[in-house]
């Protein structure tokens, strides 16, 4: 049984199907850490179209019962298609951090509707990302902005070992990859 009811991850309905798709521009909205859905319910309500996917998450609670939840399948991104009225509304809603134009939307939509596809049919999806163990970056923004350091990867998590070189000893600590810039 979920925790919380799903919510509207794609507005309108057919729109990747429109031919809106294709001829409208298409911002990715980077959010506010966990502001995804509240960033989708305020274009909801403003009616500009948008889709950020979700997927369904199982797993068994302490106490042994079966939970769902329903989470972002790219944290901190919802894709935004409108007008630059509509992207200047989506900024106001104050949970959009950045916002970059898609310079390839015929891609981005085909890509977007892979994905729907997927979900809709129930694969077990997991996000991928770029940065592989072992991988050089810099951390681009919070309190580590400039920090450099080895990407290095553990149960689920992403972690960023900083190194002494001239002792071969280091620290580690938790990041997201949305923090980090290759190098």
């Amino acid at each position: 049984m979920p925790i919380l009811q799903r919510e509207t991850d794609l507005f309108p309905h057919d729109l990747l199907d429109s031919e809106k798709a294709t001829t409208t521009p298409w911002w990715a909205m980077y959010t506010m850490a966990r502001q995804e859905k509240k960033l989708m319910r305020n274009l909801l309500e403003l009616q500009i179209p948008f889709y950020a996917p979700v997927i369904t998450r199982r797993f068994r609670s302490p106490n042994g019962r079966n939970r769902e939840t329903f989470q972002p399948l790219f944290s901190n991104y919802v894709f935004v298609c409108g007008d630059e009225q509509q992207r200047y509304q989506s900024v106001c809603t104050g949970t959009v951090s950045r916002c970059i134009e898609v310079a390839q939307t015929e891609e981005l939509v085909t890509d977007l509707r892979q994905i729907k596809n997927l979900i809709v049919q129930d694969a077990p999806l997991s996000p991928e990302s770029r940065l592989q163990p072992g991988q050089k970056v810099r951390i681009r923004n919070g309190s580590f902005a400039g920090y450099e350091g080895v990407i290095i990867r553990r149960e689920q998590e992403v972690r960023l070992q900083v190194v002494v070189r001239f002792m071969n000893q280091g620290v580690s600590v938790v990041l997201d990859d949305c923090q980090m810039d290759a190098i």
